[in-house]
């Protein structure tokens, strides 16, 4: 069984409760269909700039998280009732899951719950 952490941003932390996130976890679908069965180990919120989520990732590892997700939010957007690539409410995404990866040593997916439409979540380490 897959150990999953996941790191959602402090922009949506009041209006999400990550139910998507969860139920998509628990289910091993959308960004957590690479696993046959995936188990919750913790979740953080990343607060801007981003200063200390290399130690959400360290803390979650050694939690026993085994992968890291972030949420679709943090580059998606919701538009006309569909989610789509670009927008979403962190600018550098990509660099903080490339510090995560390579300080924390271990892998991180860029992506959960709300899928754009044929978007394949990107790995990071």
């Amino acid at each position: 069984m897959a150990r999953i952490g996941i790191i959602r941003c402090e922009k949506n932390e009041t209006r999400c409760p990550l139910t998507g996130c969860i139920n998509c976890l628990n289910t091993t679908v959308q960004g957590f269909e690479r696993y046959d069965e995936a188990q919750l180990v913790g979740v953080f919120t990343c607060r801007c700039p981003g200063d200390h989520v290399v130690e959400m990732g360290k803390i979650l590892k050694s939690k026993g998280a085994e992968a890291i997700h972030v949420c679709t939010c943090t580059f998606a957007h919701k538009e006309d009732g569909q989610w789509v690539s670009g927008r979403g409410f962190c600018d550098h995404v990509d660099d903080l899951l490339a510090r995560i990866a390579q300080e924390a040593d271990i892998a991180c997916v860029k992506g959960s719950a709300h899928l754009p439409q044929g978007y394949r979540p990107e790995s990071f380490g």
